[in-house]
């Protein structure tokens, strides 16, 4: 069954995110996830297979290291957590088989080993000379900033759809599906304001429908094609003619619409700020580099250097 949703894969992608940020969180470098868990002074054990381990200390350092949005998703989200546990286990049982043959003593291996703390070592020393003072940027800078992008600022228009859905769960249904979606709309356009209970009776999408089948605000490129055309030609309070997507038939209500509108700096501010350090960052760590280049006479011999490209 195709999802009965108004919005293109957002659910997938939100957990997607999460996924990626539990694999490849801050200070999951490739030296680090080689190491193998502690044997001394075994904590209670979260989760087991065979000879490994997920301790509480473990699992609480992961957690301490996500930013704290995802940290609180996560809190929500148990099957995301799960999923890296497995994850971690199949990993730390296949480095067990991987030390008893010698695997870490191989050369290549022993070369990539080195040449990956090199860059632990590189990035670390690179962001402790190259710290932002505390105070930067001013309340001048994040004016200037502000205004010097204001057109980038912008939020498009946003829409508050409430959505009767009916799913078409194969080809031989359709046009039952179709009269039964013609027949809520009749009844819907007829008395606008019983569409929420409509909704809450015949909606199969079970996201929307505890809501009476809203949605929420969302601009129109969230929303499915056919959706977005329907949408876009309604009036607040109006409800749609019968919509039909990929997934099934829509009935829709627009129920509120916010025109687009410049954010203004004190909904900026956070994200500002954090840009702007991390360019400053960039600017003083290049500096940096350029200075340890001038420090002596640098020199490349060409002859040598053709050898390498030939």
């Amino acid at each position: 069954m195709k999802k009965p949703t108004l919005m293109v894969g957002a659910g997938a992608l939100a957990l997607l995110v999460v996924a990626v940020g539990l694999s490849l969180r801050p200070g999951s470098d490739p030296v680090a996830a080689q190491q193998p868990a502690p044997v001394s002074n075994p904590q209670p054990a979260v989760a087991r297979l065979g000879n490994q381990q997920i301790d509480l200390p473990e699992l609480k350092s992961v957690l301490a290291s996500l930013p704290a949005e995802t940290r609180e998703q996560l809190r929500g989200n148990r099957g995301a957590l799960e999923t890296w546990i497995r994850s971690r286990l199949a990993q730390k049982a296949v480095l067990e088989q991987a030390d008893a043959q010698g695997w870490r003593q191989r050369p290549e291996v022993e070369q990539q080993t080195r040449a990956a703390a090199e860059q632990i070592v590189f990035r670390d020393y690179m962001l402790s000379v190259s710290k932002v003072p505390a105070d930067y940027p001013s309340a001048a800078e994040l004016q200037q900033a502000y205004d010097s992008g204001k057109a980038q600022w912008v939020t498009p228009p946003l829409y508050r759809v409430s959505q009767i859905f009916l799913a078409v769960n194969d080809p031989q249904s359709v046009e039952a599906v179709r009269r039964q979606a013609q027949e809520l709309s009749r009844k819907a356009q007829a008395a606008p304001g019983d569409f929420a209970a409509l909704a809450t009776q015949f909606s199969q999408d079970s996201q929307t429908a505890a809501q009476g089948g809203d949605s929420g605000l969302q601009p129109l490129q969230q929303l499915v094609p056919e959706v977005r055309g329907a949408v876009s030609r309604l009036k607040v309070g109006a409800v749609s003619d019968v919509v039909q997507s990929a997934a099934g038939f829509h009935v829709l209500k627009l129920t509120g619409q916010q025109p687009a509108r410049t954010a203004t700096l004190d909904e900026l501010r956070e994200r500002l700020t954090q840009a702007l350090r991390a360019q400053r960052q960039e600017q003083i760590a290049k500096a940096y580099l350029e200075g340890m280049l001038n420090t002596a006479t640098l020199s490349i011999d060409g002859a040598e250097l053709n050898k390498v490209l030939e």
